[in-house]
C-alpha cells in the first residue's frame, strides 16, 4: 500500500522521475524541496564513508516514501538516495504536499504512522550499534525485517551479507563469521547461501 495514492499524487502535481540503477535522486548536503514517494523499483538512502565503505540508513521499496525529515525540518539531506535498482519515482513540491495532507486527514494519518515506524527502527539501530554483540544485533535486525515483510513461518532475507554489514555497521567478515554461528547454534538456517528465519 503506498503512502499517498497516486492518483492523489498527481492531482496535486506530482511528477514522475526515472533513474537507472546506481542513479542518485538526491545526494547528501543538498538542500530538500520535494517529496518522494516511489512507483516501482527500489533505493537505498546511504551514507559514503571517507575510506569507501557505505552504511546504508534505509532500504525503501514501491509505495514507501523517503527525505521527509529533511523537507519538514528545513535542513539538507543528511545521506544520499540511490537506485539499487532500476526505478520511478514521484516528486511533489513541499507546499503541494503540505496542502495535500491538510485536505487529506486519512492520508496525513498514514504519513505520520510512517514516520512514527521509521523513528522505532533508527531507536532501534541506535541502540543496537552502540550496546550489542554482532549476534544480537544481526538477529533484531532479521527480526525487524521478518516483522516488515508481514512475519510469514519462514523468511528468505534478501540481503547479501555486505548489505547487512552496511545496515549494522559491522565489517563484513563479522557478518559471515557471526552468520556461521547462528546457524551452528540454530538460530536461523543457511539454505545455498541464503538466510531464513
Amino acid at each position: 500500500m503506498s503512502i499517498i495514492e497516486p492518483a492523489l499524487l498527481e492531482q496535486f502535481g506530482a511528477t514522475r522521475k526515472t533513474l537507472a540503477k546506481g542513479e542518485v535522486l538526491f545526494a547528501e548536503g543538498e538542500p530538500a524541496h520535494f517529496y518522494h514517494q516511489i512507483l516501482h523499483g527500489e533505493l537505498r538512502m546511504v551514507n559514503r564513508i571517507e575510506d569507501g565503505t557505505e552504511f546504508i540508513q534505509g532500504i525503501f521499496q514501491a509505495g514507501q516514501s523517503l527525505g521527509e525529515p529533511p523537507l519538514f525540518g528545513q535542513f539538507p539531506y543528511p545521506a544520499s538516495a540511490v537506485a539499487s535498482q532500476p526505478a520511478v519515482v514521484y516528486r511533489l513540491a513541499y507546499p503541494a504536499l503540505v496542502e495535500l495532507l491538510r485536505q487529506h486527514f486519512d492520508v496525513h494519518q498514514r504519513f505520520l504512522a510512517a514516520l512514527a515506524r521509521r523513528l522505532q527502527y533508527k531507536s532501534m539501530q541506535a541502540r543496537e550499534m552502540s550496546s550489542y554483540p554482532a549476534d544480537h544485533q544481526l538477529l533484531t535486525l532479521l527480526a525487524y525485517l521478518k516483522r516488515q515483510a508481514g512475519s510469514p513461518p519462514t523468511y528468505l532475507v534478501p540481503l547479501t551479507r555486505q548489505e547487512l554489514a552496511d545496515l549494522t555497521g559491522l565489517r563484513v567478515e563479522t557478518v559471515i563469521r557471526t552468520v556461521k554461528q547462528l546457524e551452528q547454534t540454530g538460530k536461523l538456517v543457511l539454505r545455498e547461501g541464503k538466510i531464513i528465519v
